[in-house]
Formats: C-alpha cells, structure tokens, sequence
C-alpha cells in the first residue's frame, strides 16, 4: 500500500524546492543525456511522486467540509521524499537482530583512480567494493592474532557513491561487533582494543583484495575498458595502486545498541541529497548546502546529472549482512552469541527522538500509514474529523503535469 501524503499543517512543510521539480523543469534536457534504464526509471518515478499519476486519498473534513487531494508516494530509493518511513522500519526490525555488545564503524574507500573504472562497471565494482570490505573484516576477525582467538563477526554494510557535492565517491560503510562468536560457538570473543584493528592492516587487505578482483574480471573479460585502462599508462596505474595505502578510516566504539540504533538509521536509506538541502534555483545555478554554513553551486543539468550519476543499477542491494548476521546464522550462531552475551535486540518499540522526524516526511503520515487513519487536525477549523476517501490515479492534462519518460 502506497503511503499517503500528510495534509498540510501537519508537522513539517513541504520543502521550498525539489529535486522532482528541477527534474521537471528542464526534463528534455536530462532525456537528452545518455541515461540507464534504472536512471529513467528514477526519473519516471520522481516526476510521478505524490501526484495524481499514482492515485491517492480525498482528505475531507466532517466538521467544516473542507477538503483537499493526499497523493500516494513512490517509494523509489532514490527519491528523496519517501526514505524516512522506510528507514524507519528497517531500523525497528534491525534492533531486533542488534546484539548488547559495543560496536564499531569502519568505512572502506575506492581510491580516485578507479572512479572512472566504476562508473563503466557499476555493479561489477560494486558488488567488489562491498565484498572485499566484509571479507577483509571476516578475515581478521578469524586470525587469532587480533581478537586472542578466532571469531566470526557481525556486520551491517552500506553502499554510498557520492559526496556532500554529488561527487562520484564510492565507500562502503560498515557497522561492525565488538567482537565475535567463537568459530567453536563456546564463548564470545570481545575487541578490547580502542579501534577493531589496526586500520593500516585492514587497508592493505582490503586493497589486494579488490585489485585482484578487478584482475580476474579482467581476465574473465568482464570489465568495460577506456583508454585510460589500456597499455602503459594502465600499467602504472595499478603499480601506483598496489603501492599507496588505501583509505580505510575507523571510528572510535558505539557505547551499546542504543547508539547502533541511532546511527543505523543515518546511513541505511540516505539518497545523494534530500530536498531539505536545495537552497535556491533559477535557471542559471541550483544552489545546495554541503557542510555546516557551506554551499556549493551547479548549473541545474550538472547538478541533476550528478544527482542521476548515483542511480543504482536495477536490483543492486545496497545494504547487506555478513557473519553473524547473514541470512544462514540468524537462528543458529546469531542466537547463541545473543545467548552469551545475555538478552535480545533493543527492547524499544519506537524511533529515538532524533529519529521521529524527517525533513521529507511528517510524523503524521508514519502514523497513517500505520494505523489507517489521519492523526493530523484539519488545517481549516483545526478539528480532528479528517475522513478519507480514495482517489484513482490518472493522468492530468494541465501544464502542471508531469511530463511521461518512456521507458
């Protein structure tokens, strides 16, 4: 079921600008760019967000007569206004798999060089990237040099590919145990240490291992070359990269699952940018803030390209489970280590304060969504009689409408 749009005067505001507007303002020049199939079915689906396309509900009010249409959301990952309820039922059933154990958070980063390899092989380098960086924290967490004794690890992955400025960036990060079930099941095995493992070991680890990755799927012929990944000047670049220390950085421990819980839900279903961050746009420069007080500033196709360069390609899982948390050990070893360790996920049902809002989704249409009733008071009389009918979907004919994107 579609989640319904909260009627105005609820908790937030809509927001004064939109991706889904910028993209709909200068639409015949983002069809004219070279665009995936997933990257056109974003664009389909930002368009058709909480509009009269995808149907909805009439809000009528009992007590004073006034109504207004609530359009249904997409639910596309990549839109920017339908992320926070589904973070917020990720997280909630997450906690139920969280362990009392400090955990860590570990980032692993493709270096500069290989960019440009990426965006010719997305899920390819992809797929790597993620692999690598939980198969690197697998692999010390079994070396008995690093923990006193040979565990397995749980792990919550994350791919992210941009940066504060849309830039191509692609890192992986990894919420990562404090420690293991031992690989005989008999005890738990904790990090003692103020980091899992020393970052410098980790780095070099992970970079064999994505370099030689890369060299099999070369060898396989499953990589899409450019001239840059052809005859010396591709000989040096990977002599350069074995050599240099790839960027590995490590957080200090979370203090309990308290904190796993709350950071979870920071990165799990963040997009490239939510619309809270457009500070203004004409037709010359679209302005976004970055860092802080900062801003940065794009022509609105370079932004909307940059935007669009960090589509997924279809059916890509961007968040996934290793170790102890994999799909095969949640009633087995994942049990037993919450057995050791004494008690089960986190016992609250509901977000934590700094979760209960969204800048692109009000509290009150969690609630609806949930509950099947609007929670939220007339924005005319004030009085809480909001009743709600359905509402088919169709295709408006005014210039407002947004415009189709074949497929």
């Amino acid at each position: 079921m579609h989640a319904p749009a909260c009627l105005a005067g609820g908790a937030r505001d809509k927001p004064a600008l939109e991706v889904a507007e910028l993209l709909r303002d200068h639409l015949d020049a983002v069809l004219r760019e070279p665009l995936s199939s997933a990257q056109r079915a974003a664009v389909r689906a930002l368009l058709r967000c909480r509009t009269a396309q995808l149907g909805g509900h009439l809000d009528a009010c009992a007590a004073c007569g006034f109504s207004r249409p609530s359009y249904n959301s997409c639910r596309d990952r990549h839109c920017p206004k339908c992320q926070g309820l589904a973070q917020a039922r990720w997280v909630r059933a997450r906690m139920q798999r969280v362990l009392r154990t400090h955990h860590f958070h570990v980032v692993f980063t493709l270096p500069a060089e290989l960019r440009s390899l990426a965006l010719r092989n997305r899920s390819l380098v992809f797929e790597l990237l993620m692999k690598a960086a939980a198969d690197s924290l697998l692999e010390l967490g079994r070396d008995p040099k690093w923990l006193g004794a040979p565990a397995q690890l749980g792990i919550t992955a994350v791919l992210h590919t941009w940066t504060r400025e849309l830039a191509f960036h692609p890192h992986v990060h990894c919420i990562v145990t404090g420690g293991g079930l031992a690989i005989d099941g008999s005890r738990w095995v904790a990090a003692s240490g103020e980091f899992l493992f020393p970052v410098r070991v980790l780095a070099a680890l992970f970079r064999g291992k994505v370099l030689d990755g890369l060299a099999r799927a070369r060898r396989d012929g499953k990589l899409r070359l450019g001239p840059e990944d052809e005859g010396r000047a591709a000989a040096r670049r990977s002599d350069a990269l074995h050599r240099a220390s790839w960027i590995v950085y490590a957080k200090r421990p979370f203090g309990g699952p308290e904190q796993v819980y709350r950071y979870l839900g920071r990165y799990t279903h963040r997009v490239a940018i939510s619309n809270s961050r457009l500070v203004s746009a004409t037709n010359e420069i679209v302005t976004f803030r970055t860092r802080g007080d900062h801003t940065a500033a794009l022509p609105p196709l370079v932004f909307l390209r940059r935007f669009l360069q960090h589509v997924l390609p279809h059916g890509f899982v961007k968040i996934r489970h290793y170790g102890l948390l994999a799909s095969g050990n949640v009633t087995t070893r994942l049990e037993r280590a919450r057995a050791l360790l004494g008690g089960g996920g986190a016992e609250r049902e509901h977000l934590p304060a700094d979760q209960e809002s969204d800048p692109d989704e009000a509290w009150s249409e969690r609630l609806a969504d949930g509950a099947a009733v609007d929670l939220s008071p007339c924005p005319s009389c004030g009085a809480h009689a909001v009743q709600r009918g359905p509402l088919p979907s169709h295709h408006p004919t005014s210039a407002r409408a947004p415009p189709e994107v074949a497929a």
